[in-house]
């Protein structure tokens, strides 16, 4: 019966919770006792592990990013290692972290960015973007089924109203816009420098 099956769950969740905080990293959706969600966590360390810093600064009418570029084999064409990425003609992404998961972003945020514009007739702006890129990451924290992108999207753009814009969005879906930020293994030290 549905008690019966309910109340196996319950054991079984119940033991594997037990072992002394072993369990809690298995999905997306179960906090800690401290209210935590590890898969979560891991992802910011994906981001701080991949041995990658990007900074970026807003002026009062340009953008500069800048990111290393590391070949990872001998065997790799250097031409087509890459963390920077056009997203529409207007709009610029800086990658930091797992190249396949920035790769799947980018994809989702140019599909996102071409469904704006045929539906509004116009180009996204960034804010948007952001928004829309950010709402998706927060969903990959919701459900058992995803995990969250081991990824740090830097959005950087020109917009008609308001001239040069810098978005940061990271791997639980917080996004804010900045004058000037980084990301990646050594983002304290170049945020120390940027104030």
């Amino acid at each position: 019966t549905q008690s019966t099956w309910g109340c196996i769950f319950f054991f079984l969740l119940n033991n594997t919770m037990s072992r002394g905080g072993a369990g809690y990293d298995r999905h997306i959706t179960i906090f800690s006792p401290e209210g935590r969600l590890y898969q979560v966590e891991y992802a910011f360390k994906a981001v701080r592990t991949s041995n990658l810093t990007s900074v970026a600064v807003r002026g009062v009418d340009t953008l500069v990013v800048v990111t290393q570029k590391k070949v990872p084999d001998k065997l790799i064409d250097p031409s087509s290692v890459t963390n920077l990425f056009n997203i529409t003609d207007k709009i610029g992404a800086v990658m930091t972290g797992l190249s396949t998961d920035a790769r799947a972003l980018v994809a989702r945020a140019r599909q996102e960015a071409a469904d704006f514009k045929f539906k509004f007739g116009y180009d996204i702006p960034v804010h948007v973007l952001a928004q829309k890129v950010a709402d998706i990451g927060q969903v990959y924290t919701q459900h058992a089924y995803m995990r969250p992108y081991g990824v740090v999207m830097i959005l950087i753009g020109i917009d008609d109203e308001k001239g040069p814009q810098l978005y940061k969005i990271d791997p639980a879906g917080h996004y804010m816009g900045y004058k000037a930020t980084a990301a990646g293994q050594k983002e304290q030290e170049a945020t120390n420098y940027l104030e």
